[in-house]
């Protein structure tokens, strides 16, 4: 689409400056790196075999991904026409606000999914929403993620500037995301580390002084250290990256990613996915990127998270809302955060640990719902550019 020239009056001066449509980049972006997943998704899902069978429909990650796709794109859109202020404390009343109930519903399904979660992978992750022949489940903490994401900015928007009360603002403030990282951390260290890390950074994003994080950070370190020792598994593979032992798990990712040579071998031709790369369409669905299309394609994937980052920020960063403007940054680098972890992880720069690579892993409910808060950023953008088209503003033309 083409780009307006626009002019702001400055006394008897007018300086041309140039309107750039950031939403629809950022829209472009979000949907390749969306049609990427499916496409790896459905290369990686060539180690399965089998007749298909609607009573197996859960086990067939092909067939789920080309419905979920579709569905995530419709629900980006859908929450793009959703005005991102109902999610808003400030200026309203309390009742009125989204935040509130999906809040308190994000806690309730996460003390559900402990009693009568389905346990795979010796953890209780998962809801089973739809049993039957077409088996579909559930992740309570991924809702829990962006739920909190969506609270911080409307707590930290209702308090203002003034975060310098400690027990007032900021231990009150923390009492939410505390909560649902002692209830995920049980079950899924990985996502409650991460939803503490969004924590510090909402914070740090909405004014909280640097000494605030002083006083519950030993109490942090303690909890996450009790996570550890608590589970054989985690102490495992904490000891084998510091003693530089590689796992099974990231030797088989540093294999495919070191095979695939400069330009890969080729979309599809790919071995490592037949039963060689454990988790290939989920956390490691990187290294079959890799393998396939080389240095090349590994590096495009990474260019188009860096490119919604810079892009993303700096979009957000014209919006006059501070609900906006803390909502849009959180959700910006929640994505980025995540895929640098995910391909910190891939390339065995970090421990392994089960974070899926955002818009491009397989996972319906992680699909579906990142589709949705880019559906919200889409909308604090587009509010944004409307809000920047005043009236003293003019079209320039340049008539030669």
């Amino acid at each position: 689409m083409p780009n307006l020239l626009l002019c702001r009056n400055n006394g008897n001066m007018r300086i041309p400056e140039l309107k750039i449509r950031y939403d629809y980049w950022l829209e472009v972006i979000v949907l390749t790196l969306m049609a990427i997943g499916t496409v790896f998704v459905f290369s990686a899902g060539a180690s399965l075999s089998g007749q298909f069978d609607w009573k197996r429909f859960y086990d067939f990650t092909i067939v789920k991904q080309l419905i979920f796709f579709p569905a995530a794109v419709g629900v980006m859109y859908l929450f793009s026409i959703l005005n991102y202020r109902r999610f808003r404390l400030a200026d309203i009343k309390v009742w009125k606000s989204f935040t509130p109930y999906l809040l308190a519903l994000s806690i309730v399904l996460l003390v559900i999914v402990l009693i009568f979660g389905e346990e795979r992978n010796q953890s209780k992750r998962w809801l089973d929403i739809a049993p039957g022949p077409v088996y579909i489940s559930f992740q309570p903490s991924e809702l829990a993620k962006w739920i909190i994401l969506i609270f911080l900015a409307a707590i930290l928007d209702r308090c203002g500037d003034n975060m310098r009360p400690f027990f007032k603002r900021f231990v009150l403030i923390c009492l939410a995301p505390i909560m649902v990282v002692g209830l995920i951390i049980t079950q899924d260290f990985g996502t409650a580390a991460y939803i503490a890390l969004l924590t510090f950074v909402m914070l740090w994003l909405g004014g909280a002084v640097w000494w605030h994080f002083l006083a519950p950070f030993p109490i942090l370190i303690l909890g996450f250290i009790a996570a550890i020792v608590s589970s054989p598994t985690r102490i495992k593979r904490i000891k084998d990256f510091l003693n530089s032992e590689i796992s099974y798990q990231a030797g088989q990712s540093l294999k495919a990613i070191a095979t695939g040579g400069i330009f890969g071998k080729g979309l599809g031709m790919g071995v490592f996915k037949y039963g060689h790369l454990p988790e290939d369409t989920t956390d490691f669905i990187f290294s079959v990127v890799a393998e396939e299309t080389g240095f090349v394609g590994a590096v495009i994937v990474i260019l188009l998270f860096v490119l919604f980052m810079f892009i993303g920020l700096k979009a957000v960063s014209r919006c006059d809302d501070r609900f906006g403007r803390l909502l849009g940054y959180g959700t910006v680098l929640c994505i980025t955060i995540q895929a640098a972890v995910n391909i910190g992880v891939v390339t065995v720069v970090l421990p392994t640990k089960g974070i899926p690579l955002p818009l491009i892993s397989a996972g319906g409910t992680s699909m579906l719902l990142t589709a949705a808060a880019m559906g919200i950023l889409l909308n604090i953008l587009r509010q944004t550019q409307e809000r920047l088209t005043p009236s003293s503003m003019c079209v320039f033309l340049n008539r030669n």
